[in-house]
């Protein structure tokens, strides 16, 4: 039985879902997704909201502000909630409104962007807004997801250990790169810990992250305006760039398999598959992370309308996926 007392106290680290039935390769999917906030945004809120304590950088009157695509502006909506602080989210037009609605559901905030910054975009734009909120409250305290060690330190502690505990022989992870804290952290994990496990990075074409050209993405969640301060790229081993008619794509699949899940979670499944299609070798174990589920994608991942109007005529899949005639079990956890 477990009993808590607040929502960030609860947070399933050890659920995997085998996609070999669904991909044709032997991989599998942690999914991040099993907590209140309903992403794996929560253990970055949780831990630089913590980190913050401790720093003495939060009382009373502490005004929480960040810049979010959506998903960490939720759960910080909600752990602040939980303590007490208010809470201001600077997000972009992007930014579905169910994902708007939850923040203010928690009593935050939300400031949407709309004009781009001439060089950075909307990144750039909110960023901006964010330091104008700042300058003119003293009470307000902008945790900086960017280039705040805590963001990365809670997948360091977690996100790696809980995969190399479940995956002892795990041989390549795929990790998606947004403001790269997950990706950074597990990252460094596993470089000190297991340096013979390849670490590659998905990100989506649009994303300037990893020197590709700027381009319009309209799914929130992953890709940058900008080089992710946090980013080392000693850290990652490769990277896939994915096209967002391939995030629909995948998210479109999986959800014919009875698995709703966001557009960073597509986006994440359809890299590692396109990688293990050309790289992969026989008997190699592969895990990637779902950061986000598919519930608040319904007007626009999910909504034939939306796809059509942004993307045209995208193909589809067609008939059922066929399932192998016999699948092995899964490799053995060390539990």
């Amino acid at each position: 039985m477990t009993i808590i007392s607040a929502p960030q106290q609860y947070n399933t680290d050890d659920l995997f879902i085998d996609l070999r039935a669904i991909v044709e390769h032997n991989l599998f999917l942690k999914v991040e997704g099993m907590n209140f906030a309903g992403s794996v945004k929560l253990k970055a809120a949780a831990s630089m909201i913590a980190a913050a304590q401790q720093q003495g950088l939060l009382n009373p009157w502490s005004i929480v502000v960040e810049s979010s695509s959506g998903n960490l502006g939720v759960a910080l909506a909600m752990v602040c909630a939980n303590h007490g602080y208010r809470f201001i989210c600077v997000t972009d037009d992007r930014c579905n409104i169910q994902t708007r609605r939850l923040i203010e559901a928690f009593g935050g905030e939300v400031h949407v962007v709309d004009v781009p910054h001439p060089q950075t975009g909307l990144l750039g734009a909110r960023l901006e807004h964010l330091a104008s909120i700042c300058a003119k409250n003293p009470d307000a305290v902008w945790l900086n997801q960017y280039e705040n060690p805590a963001n990365a330190g809670a997948h360091y502690a977690q996100t790696g250990p809980a995969i190399a505990h479940t995956f002892p022989h795990v041989d390549i992870v795929f990790v998606g790169a947004g403001t790269c804290g997950t990706l950074m952290g597990t990252a460094r994990w596993f470089k000190q810990h297991r340096p013979d496990v390849k670490i590659v990075a998905v990100d989506v074409e649009g994303s300037v992250s990893f020197g590709g050209q700027a381009g319009t993405r309209r799914i929130p969640g992953l890709g940058m305006g900008m080089t992710p301060p946090a980013l080392d790229r000693s850290m990652v081993d490769d990277v896939v760039m994915v096209p967002e008619t391939e995030t629909l794509r995948m998210c479109q699949r999986l959800a014919m398999r009875g698995f709703l899940f966001g557009g960073s979670t597509g986006t994440v499944v359809a890299g590692a598959s396109s990688w293990l299609s050309e790289h992969g070798r026989p008997g190699m174990t592969a895990v990637t992370l779902a950061p986000d589920s598919g519930e608040r994608y319904l007007e626009t991942v999910y909504a034939p309308l939306w796809r059509e109007e942004h993307y045209g005529a995208m193909a589809r899949l067609t008939g059922r996926h066929i399932l192998p005639e016999k699948l092995p079990a899964p490799p053995a956890s060390s539990a």
